[in-house]
């Protein structure tokens, strides 16, 4: 094993550099053209085929079978005229990543290349091989995709993709975008409704998403000899190196060479894809990166982080390098997340969180931002189980990322324009050179656009213009946690419309009833808020007596969504029926089980198969040189202490190892999911994995360092 490290070190010493060149000297010249959107659509289509399918699109409405047929026929020309000679449906079922079949174009039967709306519209894959959580079993094998029209198609290879959501033969959703495009439609109905209060041209309300992705890159070579990346993801043992991020030297720091020339490559890949890539930067941990893209509709950003990481990934192998998602791929340093920058924007190009000069327009930003914080603390149970995930369980509260416990964070000035809101009254509100606002029934003041810090601790932070959810994971799938998102917001928005009516039919004027109804917000919702450290034990003692909730692990996260309130939120919004809500935490839950086992055997593995032998013969060594210095009457303590502290830890490992391994053959005979998913949480993760770490990263500083099997953090995170 020592020599596999030593082998990848010296692959790592004759790496030379993958020269990347532009397509050409503007990015503009060749950005989406991989991509059959808009433009390439209303240039290939008849304008009264373009015309159906752009109100189709608009208004949630169905594609007729000859618009189909149409848009097939110019998808098919134009991805062949590009070099493409398949077509897949491309979906994202509930494994965590995409999913595709490729047919090809050419039928043998008639000799030609064919391609019609049927197949554009639904195809037929496996759905025995996919989870669904018990709406189908294993022998029931047929499932169906359905064109997303939506999202654009896009080339990849030679293959023409189509973005589609997933669904069994009975119809029952089984992938993460079909869920999403529903709590998409519903945020837009309640908005729509709520902004018609104070604009009437406003017909419909399109969410927007910025994800901001963080990754590790790592050296191939190094990546393969450590079977724990290879098999979890996640480094399971490994010593803290002796400078990892404490100097704070990595944030936007210069890109190393082998990094920046992955990064030149993966950006024109993703401009070509229409993945509209904008900033790059290091990040805090070595080894870490972020990229950064601008604002999408919701569906269409989640269908271009799902396909930028694969982007990356291939990319990665062509430069020798492995691209981690991982939330915590090592510990001790700072994990990855996707920051999900959140907003409401009207067909009439209004940004609903925007602050403006317009006391009109504040008022209207004040109903969404102040009722989007009401919706967080009415369901911030189901906020946080849309962020479980087994490597969120690493990093959640671990120094670096968002706690466990939802809260938002708004801001000085915005507290103080909401503290004066509550209170009616018309207090000046001071800030840096004399500018102030007045806020009383009477007046809504001008806000003025990012006045206010941001907090890094928060999990929900206002952020000036828009939201970033920050406690979303680096390796899930955005769509679960919007789809949470833009429901609770969609359930809150017809609330308020409801009280907002109910007042006005009791004779209050609509301004002065859209106040009240904020103000009873404000006030029903402040224990939610807060603008200190997140990261500190103040304020996991502060949320314990707001009662605000603190699910640390994944698995018990989840149980907000089996609650009859949640149940009966998705079900009344059509997102999914009480069916599909259960079968996704079944789901999730046995994917919990099955990475915790892996992790575990993982953990016996290199324990007891490279870590103890490696131990034991160094041990050896140490006998023979204690023996030797006895010999010649050399005093030989310090040797011998050595070697004691070597069996201590060895036979900690065997012992705990053993244990884990029994316990684990005790939680499989456990039928019911829940309680083994408890069982690999409690009995499995916490009680062994740190505790046989511990003895493994001690042993690491006491080996000789020729001797180690293992790949250590130095090289892995400081070598490229």
């Amino acid at each position: 094993m020592a020599q596999l490290r030593f082998n990848a070190l010296k692959k790592l010493s004759e790496r030379t550099p993958v020269h990347v060149d532009m397509p050409g000297p503007n990015v503009s010249k060749f950005y989406g053209e991989l991509v059959f959107g808009a433009e390439q659509m209303r240039g290939t289509l008849a304008p009264a085929v373009y015309k159906k399918v752009s109100q189709a699109i608009k208004n949630h409405e169905k594609i007729d079978e000859a618009t189909a047929d149409a848009v097939a026929s110019a998808a098919k020309s134009w991805a062949m005229a590009k070099g493409a000679s398949h077509f897949t449906h491309w979906f994202q079922p509930m494994t965590g990543g995409t999913a595709e079949k490729h047919d090809s174009f050419f039928d043998a039967l008639s000799g030609i290349e064919k391609f019609k709306g049927s197949e554009l519209v639904q195809q037929e894959p496996d759905a025995s091989s996919f989870p669904s959580g018990g709406i189908r079993s294993t022998f029931e094998a047929r499932g169906y995709t359905a064109w997303d029209p939506t999202s654009p198609m896009f080339i990849y290879g030679t293959t023409l993709c189509i973005p589609t959501v997933f669904v069994s033969y009975t119809g029952e959703t089984l992938d993460a975008k079909a869920p999403l495009l529903k709590a998409l439609k519903a945020v837009d109905l309640a908005a729509t409704k709520v902004c018609q209060m104070f604009d009437k041209d406003i017909q419909h309300v399109v969410a927007s998403l910025g994800a901001e992705q963080e990754y590790f890159v790592v050296d191939r070579a190094l990546f393969d000899a450590r079977p724990d990346l290879v098999m979890a993801g996640r480094s399971v043992f490994g010593h803290a190196p002796a400078r990892g991020q404490q100097m704070e030297d990595h944030y936007f720091g210069s890109i190393p060479p082998r990094v920046y020339d992955f990064m030149k490559e993966f950006e024109i890949e993703a401009w070509k894809l229409g993945i509209p890539v904008r900033t790059r930067h290091n990040e805090v941990a070595p080894s870490q990166f972020e990229v950064a893209p601008l604002f999408e509709e919701v569906n269409v950003a989640n269908d271009h982080n799902q396909l930028m990481m694969d982007v990356m990934n291939r990319v990665g192998e062509k430069h020798n390098l492995k691209i981690l998602f991982h939330e915590k791929p090592f510990a001790g340093l700072n994990g990855s997340g996707k920051h999900n920058n959140w907003s409401l924007i009207t067909d009439t190009g209004v940004n609903l969180y925007a602050p403006t000069s317009s006391a009109r327009d504040n008022l209207l930003f004040l109903t969404f931002f102040i009722t989007t914080i009401k919706a967080v603390h009415e369901h911030a149970d189901l906020l946080r189980a849309s962020i479980a995930t087994p490597g969120n369980d690493f990093r959640l509260g671990a120094n670096e990322a968002p706690p466990a416990i939802m809260s938002v964070f708004i801001g000085s000035q915005m507290t103080a324009v909401l503290d004066e809101l509550e209170k009616k009254g018309n207090v000046k509100i001071e800030k840096g050179d004399n500018m102030y606002m007045k806020l009383g029934i009477d007046q809504i003041p001008e806000i003025i656009l990012d006045a206010t810090d941001r907090n890094r601790t928060s999990p929900f932070a206002f952020t000036g213009n828009k939201f970033e959810f920050r406690a979303v994971g680096g390796s899930d799938n955005c769509g679960t946690a919007m789809t949470a998102l833009n429901t609770i917001v969609a359930e809150q928005l017809e609330n308020f419309y409801e009280l907002v009516n109910a007042e006005i039919e009791k004779g209050e004027e609509k301004r002065l009833a859209i106040v009240n109804v904020l103000r009873t917000y404000i006030k029903e919702s402040k224990d939610i808020r807060f603008e200190g450290d997140g990261y500190s034990d103040d304020w996991v003692k502060e949320a314990a007596k707001r009662k605000l909730g603190n699910v640390k692990n994944m698995v018990r996260a989840l149980d907000a969504y089996t609650t009859k309130k949640s149940a009966a939120l998705f079900e009344k919004h059509g997102v999914m029926s009480h069916k599909e809500n259960e079968a996704r935490v079944e789901i999730k839950l046995e994917s919990y089980i099955k990475r915790v086992q892996i992790e575990a055997r993982v953990i016996g593995d290199l324990a007891m198969n490279h870590i103890v032998p490696t131990a034991i013969a160094y041990q050896t060594k140490l006998i023979e040189n204690a023996n030797g210095l006895k010999g010649l009457g050399v005093d030989n303590t310090a040797v011998v202490q050595t070697i004691k502290e070597i069996s201590g830890h060895i036979d900690a490992i065997k012992a705990n190892v053993r244990a884990m391994v029994e316990e684990r053959k005790r939680i499989n005979k456990v039928t019911d999911t829940h309680k083994r998913a408890i069982a690999y949480c409690d009995d499995i993760k916490e009680k062994y994995f740190d505790v046989i770490r511990d003895a493994v990263d001690k042993l690491e500083l006491l080996v000789d360092n020729e001797d180690w099997p293992l790949v250590k953090y130095r090289e892995l995170l400081f070598l490229r």
